[in-house]
């Protein structure tokens, strides 16, 4: 394999991108597998970790092991989204070889074997899972618990219309996980704001499955996207209502009014940035559906510095 930044770059990567910049040529390929290439997919793990463990510091007071729970989550998040997006790909192999956007993918562009993706897997999950045993026995059955959901999403293309449910349950465990690492349990701020990160996940899935419909369409690939047609704007809005509404009731059921009131300031400035990006859809503009989808780690970061605020009163 020649060393050159072009070389086996996938279509949908960011330009210029760390990995085909600076990577070492050998690695290239199995970074590329597991998306280091496109970070936004980590940001999109990463934020309801980082939203539920502010709530709980938010509720119940900061300690010195809150810093490596943030810190945790974000390896956590890097590792275990490389190793879903690795076996997404071993599922997907031979579909991913028949759309446009995916055929550039290690696995199907023969950059990969099937047995050097398996093993990748399982090396990211081996780390990750070292990182998970340093938290609380709560958080680490939790941790466990949400492999479930991570194998099963790549199947759900092809036996339901809302795979993006399933994508939903996997990518917002974090909430769950991080609150339980600091609190030790659950209770019905996590659950909602668990409930409230899926709904944003439909949102932001959706306008990122417009980019497929058509080849979806010809290999019998099942999404919202497909569901909703040309008519996806009433769906949108409910997502997105079901986020803001679903996130102030989390907030709400943690904290006292004047922190409560600081936090759900950032829950409904997250709503206006999903206002904005139903303005700005065009649902047949594939490069307006790619930047709107990659625009949801600002969505996500917006609450955060609002649940550090609640956190000092």
């Amino acid at each position: 394999m020649t060393d050159t930044t072009d070389q086996g770059q996938v279509a949908d990567a960011v330009k210029g991108n760390w990995v085909d910049r600076h990577a070492p040529g050998s690695l290239r390929p199995y970074l590329r597998l597991s998306r280091a290439d496109r970070p936004i997919g980590t940001w999109l793990l990463l934020l309801p970790c980082w939203w539920g463990l502010a709530l709980a510091v938010a509720a119940t007071g900061f300690r010195a092991f809150d810093l490596w729970i943030a810190l945790g989550c974000a390896l956590g998040a890097f590792l275990m989204r490389g190793a879903g997006c690795t076996w997404n790909d071993v599922t997907d192999r031979h579909i991913d070889g028949a759309v446009a956007r995916t055929r550039s993918r290690p696995i199907p562009s023969g950059q990969v074997s099937l047995r050097q993706a398996l093993a990748w897997m399982a090396g990211q999950a081996a780390v990750a899972a070292l990182i998970l045993l340093s938290f609380n026995a709560a958080a680490i059955a939790l941790g466990v618990l949400s492999l479930l959901p991570v194998a099963i999403y790549p199947f759900a293309k092809r036996f339901t219309w809302w795979p993006q449910v399933f994508l939903g349950l996997a990518f917002n465990w974090g909430a769950l996980l991080a609150w339980a690492a600091h609190t030790g349990g659950l209770g019905w701020p996590p659950i909602l704001l668990y409930l409230g990160g899926i709904a944003w996940t439909l949102f932001y899935d959706t306008i990122y499955a417009y980019q497929d419909v058509e080849d979806d369409a010809l290999i019998g690939v099942k999404s919202t996207a497909r569901r909703f047609g040309d008519a996806p704007a009433p769906w949108l809005r409910a997502f997105a209502a079901a986020t803001v509404i679903l996130l102030s009731a989390a907030v709400v059921t943690a904290l006292p009014v004047l922190p409560a009131m600081a936090a759900l300031l950032g829950v409904w400035a997250m709503g206006w940035h999903l206002a904005w990006q139903m303005a700005a859809l065009d649902i047949h503009d594939t490069g307006t559906c790619l930047r709107l989808f990659r625009a949801n780690r600002t969505t996500g970061l917006i609450p955060l510095p609002f649940f550090a605020v609640a956190a000092l009163l």
